[in-house]
């Protein structure tokens, strides 16, 4: 071969080089990405109701990321037609007529074995003097369906004793948790109000509820509001509903829902703009839920199944009944945030550490001065795991936002 064509072969490599970036170059490994052995199932209260039951709707909500659908319903007829539908889709119902409790065995035996079955809904904001008799009912159900869950959902701590039927919360949860005999634990706490901002006890209620379901050894289950039913209430958007649910995680729930998907109909109370309006349209929640929902599931790897080891919080004041931090989590060297409190969760999982850090400020970005040793690493939003060293030290995290890093 002729000096000529040396020269022409090595202007062709050059320019292909120029024109295909990375053609001669080693590829680099794959993108690291979270595991998870499961995920964290995303229930809807007050969901489709039986007159708009059709496998269609149903995809409608799978799609926006839930997993479960709670209604009121009237029948059985009711019943079987919601959980048909929902079957078709994919969906799991939470069952609920008035004969589960008057024809207990009978509802159970003929619902246990239906592939869209979650479980059967017993009481909401039971008080103390009703523990007994939801005890029983429970066991009545479990003696014949060991495999699907009895859901109760407690009041929070904002409850006055007289609703509760005790002189404080902790002793409320605990007396139910020993009373009846449930899979897991549930609570409603609505802590964003437009005037004063995070209710003062919220976290304080997730300190208590999650400590007595540790003792226990019960899982629990959070909410989150995505529909506004009075005008002390924050209107829901994405940093209020990411707060929330973000918040709950941080403290270990393993189920979570919200109030409400579809806009519910009330006497007592004005109901405006759930993610499904009162016409049956979508809103600009129902957009924002599929959001939430689609960075929930991708975080599955840092919360489901996770063990909390510490939970602190960061900043000039710190919530009512909470701890303030004051050691870094390894490999942690400079912490600092300019905002409101940060709350600093660290969680054990899969043989990971996990460091999920939450603005509790919905209404003001936080910016987040953070730097560490080199294993430290952080987790994307969609799962993809970066070396923390590629972002600059300090970030903004957007209102009510998580950003979560592992070693």
């Amino acid at each position: 071969m002729n000096k000529i064509n040396i020269l022409c072969i090595s202007f062709r490599l050059i320019f292909l080089a120029s024109i295909v970036p990375g053609l001669f170059i080693k590829p680099a490994s794959a993108q690291e990405k979270l595991e998870s052995k499961g995920h964290i199932p995303i229930l809807g209260w007050y969901s489709i109701p039986p007159e708009e039951a059709t496998s269609a709707r149903y995809l409608e909500m799978k799609e926006a990321g839930f997993d479960i659908s709670f209604s009121f319903l009237g029948s059985p007829q009711d019943v079987q037609k919601s959980l048909d539908a929902a079957h078709q889709a994919g969906m799991k119902i939470v069952i609920s007529c008035p004969e589960l409790k008057n024809e207990t065995e009978k509802i159970v035996k003929r619902f246990m074995d239906h592939p869209a079955l979650a479980g059967y809904f017993l009481r909401d904001e039971p008080a103390v003097d009703a523990f007994a008799d939801l005890g029983n009912w429970a066991k009545r159900v479990n003696a014949i369906d060991p495999k699907h869950f009895c859901y109760v959902n407690l009041f929070p701590n904002y409850a006055t004793p007289l609703q509760l039927g005790t002189a404080n919360y902790r002793d409320y949860v605990n007396k139910f948790a020993k009373e009846v005999p449930l899979h897991f634990l549930s609570f409603d706490s609505y802590p964003l109000t437009s005037a004063e901002g995070v209710y003062e006890k919220w976290h304080q209620n997730l300190e208590i509820f999650s400590d007595e379901a540790k003792k226990v050894n019960m899982p629990f289950w959070g909410f989150a509001q995505s529909v506004l039913f009075d005008n002390k209430h924050e209107d829901p958007t994405l940093a209020t509903m990411r707060v929330q649910m973000f918040t709950n995680l941080a403290y270990g729930a393993q189920g979570l829902q919200y109030f409400t998907y579809w806009t519910p109909v009330s006497s007592a109370e004005d109901f405006r703009g759930g993610p499904i309006t009162l016409e049956g349209k979508r809103s600009t929640v129902y957009d924002n839920i599929k959001t939430l929902n689609q960075e929930i599931k991708s975080l599955a790897g840092v919360f489901y199944g996770a063990k909390i080891k510490s939970l602190q919080f960061f900043g000039n004041t710190i919530p009512v009944g909470t701890k303030r931090m004051s050691v870094l989590p390894a490999p942690i060297r400079v912490f600092a945030t300019e905002g409101k409190t940060a709350l600093v969760s660290v969680m054990e999982n899969g043989g990971k550490q996990f460091i999920v850090i939450v603005n509790t400020d919905y209404r003001k970005k936080m910016s987040l001065t953070l730097s560490g040793d080199p294993s430290l690493k952080r987790v994307l939003k969609d799962g993809a795991i970066v070396p923390a060293s590629v972002y600059a030290s300090t970030i903004d995290v957007e209102p009510g936002d998580v950003v979560i890093y592992t070693y």
